[in-house]
């Protein structure tokens, strides 16, 4: 039922028709976005029940690796993350907001800046710093409202740190860990950087080079040295 909040939240930041419609990176009308969506769908009708198989399909059936960003265009598409055995969080989070159109939910992407207390040494060297810029996530519109969920770190991976999966139950926000199993920091939000319809891959990749310096984060060799999330 809808109620007066849900109304003026609506007409603030209302759902637009390009929430639906496929894009050049969120090409939810390809073949291979709709057959993992049918597929991960299964025989679910209502939207909260479909955008919670959705993101734990995209959460769990590709490995997160933050080792190797490519700079193809063309490996950002949905379809081409959605055959794909291992990714990051921005391609993870494109194929979500692609499946989420493709069964009739609207979605957008959300990026946001985080700071990761548990990264691996390799990777803290890699970057120089424990602060993830542009961390991708979708934005799902369920039931009148808008919802965050990162599909990022999948359930192996999880287990590897000593935290359990993000659950996302399709009305809540899913968004990372604040702390660990432990009870230490974990993850930290520090800066939104707001929501797209489709992939602005060249901001990203040019803010990539700024924050972390040129090409540092970009190409490299999948799993050529031990790390925790090398698979």
């Amino acid at each position: 039922m809808s109620t007066t909040a849900d109304a003026a939240a609506d007409a603030v930041d209302p759902v637009l028709p390009e929430h639906l419609a496929s894009g050049g990176f969120v090409d939810s009308d390809s073949p291979e976005v709709r057959a993992f969506a049918a597929r991960a769908a299964g025989a679910a009708t209502d939207p909260v029940e479909v955008a919670a198989r959705l993101f734990e399909a995209v959460r769990d059936e590709i490995w997160y690796d933050p080792h190797h960003l490519s700079t193809d265009p063309a490996d950002y598409r949905a379809s081409a993350v959605a055959t794909a055995p291992s990714n990051w969080c921005v391609p993870k989070a494109v194929l979500l907001t692609a499946v989420a159109r493709a069964r009739g939910i609207p979605a957008r992407l959300g990026f946001a800046d985080v700071r990761n207390h548990l990264t691996t040494p390799r990777l803290r060297e890699r970057m120089g710093s424990d602060v993830f810029v542009f961390h991708g996530y979708t934005d799902l519109h369920v039931e009148g409202r808008w919802v965050k969920a990162t599909p990022a770190f999948n359930a192996e991976l999880c287990a590897r740190f000593g935290v359990s999966p993000i659950p996302f139950d399709g009305r809540t926000d899913a968004l990372m860990h604040e702390f660990s199993g432990d009870g230490s920091r974990y993850m930290e939000y520090v800066h939104h950087r707001g929501v797209f319809t489709d992939l602005p891959l060249d901001l990203v990749l040019t803010t990539f080079d700024e924050f972390y310096g040129r090409g540092r984060m970009t190409g490299g060799t999948r799993g050529a040295e031990t790390d925790t999330f090398v698979r």
